[in-house]
């Protein structure tokens, strides 16, 4: 699980470099990489980019860091983590640089990247919504290499015991709110999120809103001798009830400008002993589950033509996916490229200068952050095998917006494929689990209601 944080610097950009930089924490600089800049220049490269934006504010760059769960990753598969996240957040706008720390218990990597965007030449906007971003785009890296990801909405902390047990399991907390989210998702109502709770076996108390009612409920799970209260202090502020309520009715009510299909929801399971035991449960869930399966597979035929679909959607996710990663790639070459071609462009007549003045050395003395600039640049441009005299900016901007547009496209089109695979996953599991359980016996009139499914 990648925890991660960020912080502006207001000053002294090169110790927070040499901090991060320091060979004893990164295995002797092996486990340090960087885009744009070069750790030894970087003070240089972030002054050349941030005089050319306008704004104002104190802000010369920005450190993030990302730390992984102890054992959980190795030195040089968290590096390049690393290194695929400064990519994604950043996307080739922002100089950078990463290093990995191994000195500690846990692995982290650290990324301090450059205040101005080095494209539009627009400072680095930090918010909520930035955050909010960032930690989607970690969680989203840590799926991809089977690493566990935070819960999204859980904003109260674990104790270090509930840590402990979730690292071998998950807590019985950790349970109870996977579940109530889970119920929120598939519950029409706040009645109806009540009893679908005790059908998974949960014991509650105080769950009525009205005003004389008990100010908190309390939730005990099946099996469990403790309870816990629904308040901000003990599960979080999401899971008060009336927060609760809230969800339900948010997301039931609130209106939608585009159709959206209706996310689909789990059937229950009704082979547990509390139905069997409890025949006004039983005959609930039962209709929850016909209500369910009459809705979303009337036209359903055939198990196969839903495997065939979820084959066919995740060939065409992948190959998008595929093209994104390629897009990117791309992009951050050209990126590059347009960042050293301007930085050489703009420098070079401090270095013509240099070469005919009659005091070099004066001259290197009051010029050298601009003569260092332009040597990094040309020496980038010819290790890309590219003439710098030969260098066509504009083509190259253009060539970064066009495929920029066409990586927004395909990555709009991946998102869709996902959420279609998805949707046919959850119809999929619930058909199979409805074909394999003890469903409620129809007589004739249900059968036809229903439809020829049954």
């Amino acid at each position: 699980m990648a925890y991660t944080r960020i912080h502006a610097i207001k000053a002294t950009v090169h110790k927070a470099v040499k901090y991060i930089c320091n060979p004893e924490k990164t295995d002797e600089n092996i486990l340090v990489s960087s885009f744009g800049c070069s750790p030894e220049t970087a003070r240089f490269d972030f002054k050349y980019e941030l005089s050319k934006t306008r704004q104002s504010d104190a802000n010369l760059a920005f450190h993030m860091i990302q730390s992984f769960a102890p054992g959980e990753v190795s030195y040089e598969e968290a590096h390049r983590i690393g290194v695929e996240f400064a990519d994604k957040v950043l996307q080739g706008h922002y100089s950078y640089i990463v290093a990995t720390h191994i000195d500690k218990g846990h692995v982290h990597n650290h990324i301090v990247f450059c205040a101005a965007d080095h494209i539009s030449h627009q400072k680095y906007h930090d918010c909520k919504q930035s955050y909010k971003r960032i930690r989607s785009i970690s969680d989203e890296i840590c799926k991809e290499h089977d690493l566990s990801v935070i819960v999204p909405g859980q904003t109260k902390g674990k104790s270090y015991t509930e840590w402990l047990t979730d690292k071998n399991g998950p807590s019985w907390k950790t349970c109870l709110k996977n579940d109530i989210n889970k119920t929120i998702n598939s519950a029409d109502s706040y009645e109806e999120f009540i009893a679908m709770m005790r059908a998974k076996g949960y014991q509650i108390k105080g769950e009525s809103l009205e005003p004389n009612a008990p100010k908190y409920i309390t939730f005990q799970p099946p099996g469990i001798e403790h309870c816990v209260r629904g308040r901000s202090s003990s599960l979080g502020e999401e899971y008060t009830k009336e927060k609760i309520s809230e969800r339900i009715e948010s997301k039931t009510k609130h209106h939608i400008p585009f159709p959206r299909k209706t996310p689909q929801k789990s059937l229950i399971d009704t082979s547990q002993e509390k139905f069997i035991e409890n025949k006004g449960l039983k005959k609930w869930a039962d209709l929850q589950n016909l209500k369910l399966v009459a809705k979303n597979y009337a036209d359903i035929q055939e198990m196969k033509s839903l495997s065939d679909n979820l084959s066919e959607k995740k060939q065409a996710a992948k190959t998008a996916r595929n093209d994104v990663v390629d897009m990117e790639h791309s992009m951050k070459d050209l990126s590059e490229l347009i960042r050293y071609g301007t930085q050489y462009t703009e420098n070079l007549p401090y270095q013509l200068r240099y070469s005919k003045s009659k005091n070099p050395e004066q001259y290197l003395q009051r010029h050298e952050s601009q003569l260092l600039l332009y040597s990094g640049a040309e020496a980038i441009l010819l290790r890309h095998k590219i003439t710098p005299a030969k260098l066509n900016l504009s083509k190259l901007r253009e060539d970064y917006n066009q495929l920029s547009a066409q990586r927004n496209e395909v990555t709009k089109s991946y998102k869709i494929k996902e959420k279609e695979i998805r949707e046919i996953e959850q119809k999929l599991q619930n058909l199979k689990e409805y074909i394999g359980s003890n469903g409620p016996e129809l007589n004739a009139d249900q059968s036809r209601q229903n439809g020829k499914f049954l």
